[in-house]
């Protein structure tokens, strides 16, 4: 039984490359749930392990693909049956492990997330890594005291994949949402997926000397890091908290404590590749209540495995807009 898969090669003088080829069923690695997988989708980690690896990708050949949604095929544990509708995202599948860009995939149990009612593989993939980590990072901010009479939430990187989704969920549930976008082209895109004001990036991406601005931010999803998270810091209101999800920007803080000290500013850790099972199915119940699935779709490209070699170069690039979904089976 051979199917398609996108497998990268490295040669030995250490360069890859990707291309869709054909393997079989007894090649995939050992696991105790095989799934028939339907739709994937592209992260930043997706673009670093379809190219140079980013020190992700342990072995070689390795197929890519963080994220999968599809139909359990064969299942050795009990919790999943032929016919279920799963998800995966995280525990380093598709970097450490053999991903989701190939038409069956074999993984261990513990991994899967059963599809909450109502939302399909597809809209799964178009939600993904990304929009997983958005609901995690709304459901943290909440949990610090957020609520939409505090007043604007803040969203950098606003237009990429993180972003859009935190920016339609905090809409759809009533906050005031400001966008951080570099790219003005997007503005209209934002403004559809219910951001209220659009922030450009030169207007946020410099430390300044005042370790405090006017309190402006009642809070704020930061997938940028770096300058712009520690600007950021200095303008969120007293208590509030920023839920910190990536480093777009850097890796680097060059930020004082000054608002933790004097404003009560809470800095959020949001990991979503080791989070325990119960948080999972939690927030991918919040997404199926949460997130308007026009708005979604408003985000989606399409693609395919063959697309893949291109979209991994585009998305290290920051040349991707929403989210691609990945049908591996067209």
């Amino acid at each position: 039984m051979s199917f398609n898969a996108l497998m990268v090669e490295k040669n030995d003088e250490g360069k890859t490359h990707a291309a869709v080829t054909q393997i079989e069923l007894d090649q995939l690695p050992e696991g105790n749930v095989t799934v028939a997988v339907e739709y994937s989708t592209v992260n930043y980690k997706d673009g670093l392990c379809i190219g140079p690896g980013g020190g992700l990708v342990r072995n070689y050949p390795h197929i890519p693909g963080i994220d999968m949604a599809g139909v359990v095929e064969a299942s050795d544990d009990p919790r999943y049956n032929v016919g279920d509708k799963v998800v995966l995202t995280g525990w380093r599948y598709g970097e450490a492990y053999w991903g989701g860009y190939a038409q069956k995939t074999r993984v261990n149990a513990d991994w899967l997330v059963a599809l909450p009612d109502g939302l399909s593989t597809r809209q799964a993939m178009a939600v993904g890594t990304a929009g997983f980590t958005a609901m995690l990072s709304v459901m943290a901010l909440e949990a610090h005291g957020l609520k939409s009479a505090n007043g604007p939430v803040l969203v950098t990187g606003a237009a990429g994949g993180v972003g859009s989704v935190a920016t339609a969920i905090l809409a759809n549930l009533g906050y005031e949402v400001a966008g951080v976008t570099g790219r003005p082209e997007t503005a209209d895109y934002l403004k559809s997926l219910g951001a209220t004001t659009i922030v450009a990036r030169e207007d946020i991406n410099e430390t300044v000397k005042r370790p405090l601005e006017s309190e402006t931010w009642a809070g704020c999803i930061d997938a940028v890091g770096g300058a712009m998270l520690a600007r950021v810091l200095g303008q969120m209101q007293y208590g509030a908290s920023v839920a910190s999800v990536g480093l777009a920007g850097g890796a680097a803080l060059p930020a004082t404590v000054i608002p933790f000290l004097l404003r009560g500013v809470n800095l959020l850790g949001i990991d979503s590749v080791m989070r325990p099972y119960d948080d999972r199915v939690a927030a991918w119940k919040r997404v199926a209540t949460d997130l308007p699935m026009d708005k979604l779709e408003d985000m989606v490209v399409p693609a395919t495995l063959s697309d893949l070699p291109q979209l991994g170069a585009d998305i290290l690039k920051g040349q991707v807009k929403g989210r691609v979904v990945v049908d591996v089976n067209a």
